[in-house]
């Protein structure tokens, strides 16, 4: 672990920035496998609740322990802004994520980084270089390869609902982003587990039903999964364009069709894999051509 950390401390801040965008990726895609599982037994609505609610219980001691008013945002009005953005993306997507297979949904989720370029592009200025574009257009045909075939099968609604969810999905990342020049990752963290929270509770009392120990338990490790996701999410925000970290995010892919085969035996299409090959080779390209490009920084 020590000569990990060492070697990471020389690392540029490029290749470390997409090394926690990755790092996210893996994380995330552990925590699907769990709220899926958790979605086919409870309702969406009232798994989305419990699932950040979660990340406060498991930050909160944190809280507590180095004094709150480290913890307190300095725009609160901005963080419920954003927490109700993706609530409202997170209800579409958990009302979908039980009828759609895991890779499945991981592709059609893959859909947002073409939204987070053009927004970054102008709420931020960041350049958008043609082998960033080339990048994300040639991983979206991968990604149109998977989910194609999907919408000509009973869940087409359900692939039009997640898909709905990219874009505002892209609006949360982008304000991330934005909090990050003058909020700390935890800060970012905690609050949108908190607002989230919020937002979510009176959906979930619609359909509530009492949880079992096994299901909480399930619960708590969502929470720690999630905040700890995005913490190294916020952590790549902070050192590279967002616009470069969406380039690793098509790895999530691999992840998910590895864990959705595990866990829930969701044999991946031919589809998924033709689109999936697309999408590491459009992905590796990139990150090579990052880390050359910043490393001359």
């Amino acid at each position: 672990m020590v000569l990990v950390r060492r070697r990471a401390g020389r690392l540029n801040p490029n290749l470390r920035g997409l090394l926690w965008a990755i790092s996210a990726g893996v994380t995330f895609a552990l925590l699907n496998v769990t709220t899926r599982s958790l979605t086919l037994q409870l309702d969406p609505l009232q798994t989305q609740f419990l699932r950040y609610l979660a990340s406060v219980v498991v930050m909160l001691p944190f809280m507590l322990r180095t004094g709150l008013a480290q913890w307190r945002p300095r725009n609160i009005g901005g963080q419920f802004l954003r927490g109700g953005l993706h609530a409202a993306g997170l209800c579409l997507w958990f009302w979908a994520m039980p009828h759609i297979p895991l890779a499945d949904t991981t592709a059609i989720g893959f859909t947002g980084p073409i939204f987070i370029m053009l927004g970054a592009a102008w709420m931020f200025g960041e350049r958008m270089r043609a082998d960033r574009w080339a990048a994300t257009l040639i991983a979206f045909v991968g990604v149109m390869i998977v989910i194609a075939p999907k919408f000509q099968g009973t869940g087409g609604g359900y692939a039009l609902m997640m898909l709905a969810s990219a874009p505002i999905f892209a609006a949360s990342f982008l304000m991330i982003k934005g909090q990050t020049r003058y909020e700390t990752a935890w800060v970012i963290v905690a609050w949108q587990a908190i607002t989230v929270s919020v937002w979510s509770f009176p959906l979930a009392l619609i359909s509530w039903r009492a949880p079992s120990l096994m299901q909480y338990v399930a619960f708590l490790s969502c929470g720690i999964l999630g905040a700890v996701g995005q913490y190294m999410l916020a952590r790549g925000f902070a050192l590279i364009d967002i616009s470069a970290a969406q380039s690793v995010r098509f790895l999530d892919l691999v992840w998910a069709a590895l864990l959705g085969w595990l866990i829930f035996a969701d044999v991946p299409s031919h589809s998924t894999v033709l689109g999936g090959a697309v999408i590491c080779a459009s992905t590796f390209w990139i990150a090579r051509r990052e880390a050359r490009s910043l490393s001359r920084t």
